[in-house]
């Protein structure tokens, strides 16, 4: 029997490469893509059922040709996970508009371009998934988000729409919230003094993607919010 195949972007040390391992656990292939083609082989190396496709998901020309490389190599993704992630800290009159501008093509209009070209496949099939990660910035707009903020909160809207689309030809978005700090080594080193259950853990975040990914059909989240125990919201 043939393995379903899923696509995740932005596979990193963190959530990205943790979702790559679930899935490839839980029975599938995985096409992993990310700027950083040395970190990418690593992984492909590690995770069983994965390869590795280097790509700027904000550089359609690229994203084309890797999509191609993809179903020549593995065939067509049944499930997408966007979870590569553009961000900045700054005021609204310390941020560079550029740099706005530079993440809201990785956080909305990456997910714009993956879902146009993975999507139809899926609604043919009469099935599939698309999550994106997200965060609490997607939420609300604090101060010193003004480089990051607007940019999630546009990615979740635009999957919002999506999911209103496409739920009735049998495809589930969902966004999941990450309301919390990921327990990563520069975020350890970031906030040294906090307790282990400050932080999320990013095969937590996995599991949690993974059940929304294969949820019943009569009972599909759209707005999943995942936070540590010990958060205050």
């Amino acid at each position: 029997m043939n393995r379903p195949l899923a696509l995740v972007t932005g596979v990193g040390p963190g959530t990205g490469s943790a979702i790559a391992r679930r899935l490839s656990a839980g029975g599938y292939d995985v096409a992993m893509l990310a700027r950083k083609q040395e970190r990418l082989a690593a992984f492909e190396r590690e995770i069983a059922n994965a390869r590795a496709f280097p790509c700027d998901v904000t550089d359609e020309a690229q994203l084309d040709a890797t999509l191609g490389a993809v179903r020549e190599q593995m065939g067509e993704p049944s499930v997408l996970v966007h979870n590569a992630v553009g961000g900045a800290w700054g005021s609204f009159l310390e941020i560079d508009p550029k740099v706005l501008n530079a993440n809201f093509q990785v956080n909305t209009m990456a997910l714009l371009h993956l879902a146009r070209r993975l999507a139809p496949a899926m609604v043919q099939a009469g099935k599939g998934a698309i999550v994106a990660t997200g965060n609490t910035s997607a939420l609300r707009g604090r101060a010193g988000f003004a480089g990051f903020a607007p940019t999630k909160a546009a990615q979740r809207i635009l999957a919002e729409a999506m999911a209103r689309d496409l739920g009735p030809k049998g495809v589930h978005v969902a966004y999941v919230v990450i309301d919390a700090v990921i327990d990563l080594a520069w975020t350890r080193k970031r906030y040294p003094d906090a307790p282990d259950g400050f932080f999320i853990k990013p095969a937590a975040i996995a599991d949690e993607v993974w059940h929304v990914i294969h949820q019943d059909r009569s009972a599909w989240s759209f707005n999943v919010e995942i936070r540590p125990f010990g958060e205050k919201w």
